[in-house]
């Protein structure tokens, strides 16, 4: 793997959260606390409760995040292909990754909500045709990126969330150094195979792409550890973001990094 050592990650879900001074103390708290990623995600609208309640647009955030945090990686968890040109997108990374002292990862998926799609204006398409409009985003964003002017000032980490085998796995290979698995135990075993043989297929070897997923609990964290996970991410909601599942997760996390 790219990094043995496993890592914590939080989401911080930018919804039912009318004060953003909320999520502001929740990222202070979530740093203190000793976490390794903090995570919002790219949504127009809350994904449950109330469907209409408050939510934050998440690249703005991301840059407020860059000026608070000082140790911490930040990235979305993840961004929605579909919705920014991506020249724009890469840019608005490597921007975000200057100020943050090259702290950004950059997540990005194929895009599922239709709401967002519909209500902002957006061609929800098919599950294909958003498919393939990642893969032509990410290609694009890696030129954008490399002909940025000052230059990033690290190799952006790309994460790519999703499990489709025929296509997503495949831009995982060729793409991605995290990939996202939404996976459970089993699964993620069985697609971990399956990007093996994308990265023969477009000669990448796909043991240097570090694998993410949910938090699962430390009665079964070593379980995934032991199929090839090392950066566990633990979902937090608004307005309270309660922190009590990271803490124990850094805890346990502290216990296996030797």
């Amino acid at each position: 793997m790219a990094d043995t050592r496993v890592r914590i990650g939080v989401q911080l879900q930018p919804q039912h959260a009318p004060d953003y001074g909320l999520i502001r103390d929740a990222v202070l708290r979530a740093e203190d606390a000793g976490v390794d990623v903090v995570f919002n995600w790219d949504h127009f609208y809350p994904l449950y409760g109330d469907l209409d309640g408050a939510h934050f647009e998440c690249w703005t955030m991301l840059g407020a995040w860059a000026e608070q945090t000082s140790n911490v990686e930040i990235g979305a968890l993840v961004t929605g292909g579909g919705y920014r040109n991506p020249d724009l997108l890469a840019d608005m990374a490597r921007t975000v990754d200057h100020i943050s002292g090259g702290r950004l990862i950059l997540g990005i998926g194929a895009g599922w909500n239709q709401k967002d799609y519909d209500n902002f204006g957006y061609d929800f398409g098919t599950a294909g045709s958003r498919l393939a409009l990642l893969n032509e985003s990410l290609a694009r964003i890696a030129h954008r990126l490399d002909v940025g002017n000052p230059a990033p000032t690290r190799h952006i980490p790309i994460l790519i969330g999703g499990g489709g085998e025929k296509k997503t796995l495949k831009m995982v290979a060729q793409y991605a150094d995290v990939w996202h698995s939404f996976a459970d135990l089993d699964a993620l075993k069985h697609k971990s195979g399956v990007l093996a043989e994308h990265g023969e297929t477009v000669g990448r070897d796909v043991s240097q792409i570090e694998r993410s997923v949910a938090w699962p609990g430390a009665d079964t964290a070593q379980d995934f550890v032991d199929a090839g996970a090392t950066l566990f991410t633990v979902g937090v909601n608004g307005p309270d973001y309660d922190l009590s599942e990271l803490t124990g997760a850094i805890s346990w996390a502290r216990s296996h990094r030797g």
